[in-house]
C-alpha cells in the first residue's frame, strides 16, 4: 500500500476502534442509569437510547473495525497471518462482533418493554444486569484489542517466519 493510503486506512481503523470503545463506554453509562435510577423517564430513555446507540452507533463502528483492520492486515508488513498479535486481535474482533449482534436482542427487548410502559423498580432485573456485566466485559475485551495494537507482542508465525525467510535475500 502506498503511504497515503496506509494513513487513511489507519486512520479510518483507529477512528473505528476509538468510536466502538467510547460507544460502548456511553452505553455502560445508560445501563448504570437505567438499572439505578429512581425517575421512570430516565429509566425509559436510558434504555430506549441503548437500543439506538447499539443498532446505529456501536454496531456499525464494530464491522467498520473489522472490515477496516482486514484491510490494513493485507495492505501493511503485518499481514494478517504473520503474527499472533495480529491473529489474537481479529479473533478478539470477530468474537465481539459476532456477541455484539447476539447481545443486541435483549437490549430490543428492554427497549420494547420501556417503550410500552415504564419499568418498575425490579422488572427485568436480571436483564438489566446482565446488560452491565456484557458492556463492562466488551470495554475490557476492547481495551485489550487496543493494547495489543499498542504494544504489538513479538512472535511470529510459522507462515510468518517462512515469508520472512522468503523476503531475505540469499548470497549466490
Amino acid at each position: 500500500m502506498r503511504l497515503r493510503l496506509r494513513k487513511l486506512t489507519l486512520t479510518a481503523h483507529v477512528t473505528a476502534s476509538v468510536g466502538w470503545l467510547g460507544s460502548v463506554a456511553a452505553f455502560l453509562a445508560l445501563a448504570v442509569a437505567g438499572l439505578t435510577s429512581s425517575e421512570p423517564q430516565m429509566v425509559r430513555g436510558a434504555y430506549l437510547a441503548m437500543d439506538v446507540i447499539g443498532w446505529y452507533v456501536i454496531v456499525p463502528f464494530s464491522v467498520a473495525s473489522l472490515l477496516t483492520g482486514l484491510v490494513q492486515s493485507f495492505g501493511t508488513v503485518w499481514g494478517l497471518l504473520r503474527h499472533y498479535w495480529v491473529i489474537a486481535k481479529l479473533l478478539i474482533t470477530v468474537g465481539a462482533t459476532v456477541l455484539l449482534l447476539v447481545h443486541m436482542q435483549p437490549v430490543g427487548h428492554l427497549a420494547d418493554a420501556a417503550a410500552r410502559a415504564a419499568l418498575a423498580g425490579g422488572e427485568l432485573q436480571g436483564m438489566r444486569i446482565q446488560l452491565i456485566a456484557d458492556a463492562a466485559a466488551a470495554l475490557l475485551v476492547l481495551l485489550t484489542a487496543a493494547a495489543l495494537s499498542v504494544f504489538k507482542p513479538r512472535g511470529l508465525t510459522r507462515y510468518g517466519r517462512r515469508r520472512q525467510r522468503e523476503q531475505i535475500p540469499r548470497p549466490r
